[in-house]
């Protein structure tokens, strides 16, 4: 008559329980960010953003190298080892819920003596047995960490994209860079061969009393400040081979060429659209919106441990012994536990706030990929503008200068003007080819920035 009670106090106490979870705090989420209403410098119209949009540069060996990357480069291949687990411990979880059964099998032999007899008696005893347990999801704990990991697998999904997208962009940015350098060089070479001749000028007019020592010495010192660029330039563009190599899955090796830089095609200007669709477009993005229904879902998870949990059990086996006679006996049991948490000092509470903050965690990262999301599309957007405006002004500079080193050239050779004046002609003329050079290239990789920003390569790929 006792039992009742007791019944009623476990289910006032479990009662108890589920008010006090309920009454767990926790705080709201951060807000998201609103996108802005339109683009400060919108390209206007263009066309749609392309999964292979490097192909826009129209350079077989820039195309062949990007692929190549896409398939060997270890940072992707790190990605996909990090799918393929969290599609594991998705299979994993998903299998908690699921009934377990085991299956055990004990074997004992011994002897011992007969208290009676006193005679050494030889017994032998086997016990077969399967166990099944399954546990009822009652308040959802399950569910939420089966939710949780099929988010993290889309997160790590999206995370891969991401890989895929950057190491495009690295690539197409290294190669652009690589070709830059190839020009600086072409242009550093030629400039030494035009200083090498005005050297052997001025020897001459030195030798036959035309000019002073000082027009040598400073045609001599032009020339070996042009001959210390060339090994830099050299340098430089072993470097980028190498850095190349290493997005390529490769140790450093030479890497092949293309089209000269000024023969690499600008591909078409991509559309921006608004900036709410930004927010389909990027893979961070993505992952940021898995990561934060993760965090959610784990968060209702620890929300659920707050909550007594039920346990079924069940064995089936037999019991064969020598010392019984006759058919093995059978054993069975059925029943169940319920585990309720009376006291932990807190733990269960703080692992709740613990999961609120990762959530709030996952909600302001999300807002600050969105954030520079936008920041990037802007930043490609204006230098692309910008950037084409300063390198119509750099390379009409330059037609002025190398005009201005043909008419120094002719006064120095006329006797109107020192070797000064055409040497700083020849000076501000290889600034500016230069200046060129680097121009063209960073048009060129401005635009890959905005196909990066804008998600280019990931929009519509299959799974």
């Amino acid at each position: 008559m006792r039992a009742a009670p007791i019944v009623w106090r476990i289910a006032a106490i479990a009662l108890a329980m589920c008010t006090l979870a309920a009454c767990v705090s926790v705080a709201p989420p951060p807000s998201f960010a609103e996108p802005p209403p339109a683009w400060r410098d919108a390209p206007g119209v263009g066309v749609a953003v392309q999964r292979d949009w490097w192909r826009g540069y129209n350079d077989p060996v820039l195309s062949e190298l990007v692929e190549r990357a896409l398939a060997d480069n270890t940072d992707l291949r790190l990605a996909a080892a990090r799918v393929a687990e969290a599609r594991a411990l998705l299979d994993a979880q998903g299998a908690v819920q699921w009934p377990t059964l085991d299956l055990s099998l004990s074997a004992q032999r011994a002897r011992s003596v007969g208290a009676a007899t006193g005679r050494a008696n030889l017994s032998s005893v086997t016990q077969p047995q399967f166990q099944a347990a399954y546990e009822v999801d009652l308040w959802g704990r399950l569910d939420a960490l089966t939710d949780a990991a099929r988010a993290n697998l889309l997160a790590s999904e999206t995370a891969a994209d991401s890989v895929r997208l950057s190491v495009a962009a690295a690539v197409a940015s290294a190669y652009l860079g690589l070709r830059a350098s190839d020009a600086r060089l072409e242009v550093a070479q030629r400039t030494l061969a035009s200083r090498a001749g005005a050297r052997k000028v001025a020897q001459r007019r030195f030798d036959t009393g035309y000019s002073s020592r000082l027009e040598l010495s400073q045609a001599e010192a032009e020339y070996r400040a042009t001959a210390q660029i060339v090994p830099q330039l050299q340098l430089a563009i072993r470097r980028q081979e190498d850095a190349l190599s290493v997005l390529l899955g490769r140790a450093p090796e030479a890497v092949p060429r293309g089209r000269a830089l000024t023969e690499i095609a600008a591909p078409a200007l991509p559309s921006a659209g608004v900036p709410s669709q930004l927010l389909r477009r990027r893979p961070d993005i993505a992952q940021g919106e898995a990561q934060i229904a993760a965090a959610d879902a784990n968060l209702a998870a620890a929300r659920a441990q707050l909550l007594p949990s039920l346990r079924l059990t069940g064995t089936l086996g037999s019991l064969e012994s020598s010392l019984l006679h006759g058919d093995p006996i059978r054993l069975w049991s059925v029943g169940g536990s319920v585990l309720a948490p009376l006291f932990n000092a807190g733990r269960l509470r703080a692992q709740v706030q613990a999961g609120a903050a990762r959530r709030d965690q996952a909600v302001l990262g999300y807002r600050k990929t969105v954030l520079t999301a936008f920041a990037e599309v802007e930043d490609a957007m204006a230098a692309i503008r910008y950037l084409d405006e300063q390198r119509d002004q750099a390379e009409h500079q330059r037609i002025a200068l190398s005009e201005a080193l043909r008419i120094a050239h002719n006064r120095y050779n006329e006797g109107y003007a020192s070797y000064l004046e055409e040497l700083d002609a020849q000076r501000n003329l290889f600034n500016a080819e230069l200046t060129v050079v680097q121009l063209q290239a960073d048009a060129l990789t401005a635009e890959v920035n905005l196909y990066k920003a804008l998600g280019g390569g990931w929009e519509g790929l299959e799974r």
